[in-house]
């Protein structure tokens, strides 16, 4: 691609996005399916104004990294053992009951047991960017509501933290011809977590520490210390047979606990969101329109389900800890969604030949007409800050 078809596809992609994210707060939806559509009437499937939707994958994975990189940040590593103990059994019990209605609609539509497998886990979890950006800072983040939705936001992000690293794993032995089974190097590459979670922390203590005492008056520097951290990590999981996912985060968590860790989130924020645009950008164009003829029932099963059993079972498991019955129902709508992990999942198994296109397909299109539904749901009936009624309305 030349430097004038980088420009001029950037231009349409941001230009466009602002057009249609004004569209979206109208209606109160959030900005990702904004870029979702305009991925899908830009890129080859619809007026092929942007052809090259590789090169802006691979640009755009750089957001996921950073997504999970700030994802980490928040995610002390005492508050992290904390909230481990009181709410990993919600998480277990309600992933696997997703899991199995995911696996079980998969079967009975007759996709293959890897496909089935990989549809069931992409549904166990809810969306992170929907579930925080709808939840009302001022209002929830310190009540009930807002701890037992973020907690189980962040306990589902660990899940797919492991997910993620399995997946590559295995995508790198199904490319080189090897068996798909738990065998040494997969058990060594999960073993290597924890030691690289060991070591981060010790370099963190030892060295990052001491350079941001040393020069925190230079806001620019801190800013290229943890963007060089962030990546530096995420390259260094990639090299030992994790995946980069996974190294930003253990980048994050290891950062965490510094007095400096909220203002590298909020300064990474705006970068991360533009690496975002372009990852969902490129979902969307890359979104096979002509197959969705043979999988529309397919796609439209598995959302109604999701859309309402989600709620169903959240409102019923977490009840006992609840103040409310109706604090349990709201965070089930609230989570009552797949996510952009969902999404992220199928792209790479699809990537690695694991799973066939027309699965990754179905997990893509649930995810976005879950995306739509849940965010209609939240937005009418529960405080929000893109709220429909103005009493709801609070940010």
């Amino acid at each position: 691609m030349h430097t004038e078809s980088v420009i001029f596809s950037f231009f349409l992609i941001f230009t466009g996005a602002a057009l249609l994210a004004t569209l979206s707060l109208y209606f109160r939806q959030p900005l990702l399916l904004a870029y979702i559509a305009l991925g899908a009437c830009l890129g080859p499937f619809g007026l092929a104004w942007v052809v090259d939707t590789e090169l802006l994958a691979d640009v755009s994975h750089v957001g996921i990294i950073f997504l999970l990189f700030l994802i980490g940040l928040d995610m002390q590593p005492s508050h992290l053992l904390q909230m481990l103990r009181k709410g990993y059994m919600v998480a277990f019990i309600s992933s696997l009951a997703f899991a199995l209605l995911g696996y079980g609609v998969a079967v009975a539509f007759g996709f293959n047991t890897i496909d089935s497998l990989i549809i069931g886990a992409s549904t166990m979890f809810s969306s992170t960017i929907i579930g925080i950006k709808l939840l009302p800072t001022t209002v929830l983040h310190h009540k009930q509501t807002g701890e037992l939705v973020v907690g189980l936001l962040l306990l589902q992000d660990l899940i797919a933290i492991i997910l993620l690293t399995l997946l590559t794993t295995l995508g790198q032995q199904y490319s080189q011809g090897l068996d798909l089974t738990l065998n040494t190097d997969l058990l060594l590459s999960l073993a290597a977590v924890p030691l690289l979670m060991l070591a981060a922390l010790a370099t963190v203590r030892w060295v990052l520490l001491v350079l941001i005492q040393k020069f925190d008056r230079f806001h620019e520097y801190i800013f290229l210390l943890a963007l060089g951290w962030c990546l530096g990590l995420a390259e260094l999981a990639h090299s030992i047979g994790l995946s980069a996912e996974i190294g930003a985060f253990i980048a994050g968590v290891s950062l965490a606990s510094s007095p400096i860790s909220q203002y590298i989130a909020i300064n990474l924020k705006p970068i991360r969101d533009f690496f975002l645009v372009l990852f969902f950008f490129s979902i969307g164009a890359s979104f096979n329109f002509p197959m969705m003829h043979s999988i529309w029932l397919q796609c439209l099963v598995l959302a109604i389900l999701v859309i309402s059993i989600k709620p169903l079972v959240f409102g019923l498991i977490i009840r006992p800890i609840c103040k409310s019955k109706s604090t349990a129902w709201e965070v089930g709508f609230r989570l009552g969604q797949t996510s952009e992990f969902s999404i992220l999942i199928a792209t790479l198994a699809a990537s690695s030949m694991l799973i066939t296109d027309t699965a990754s397909l179905l997990i893509q299109a649930t995810a976005i007409i879950t995306f739509v539904a849940s965010s209609y749901l939240v937005v009418w009936n529960f405080k929000s800050p893109i709220a429909v009624k103005d009493h709801l309305r609070h940010d």
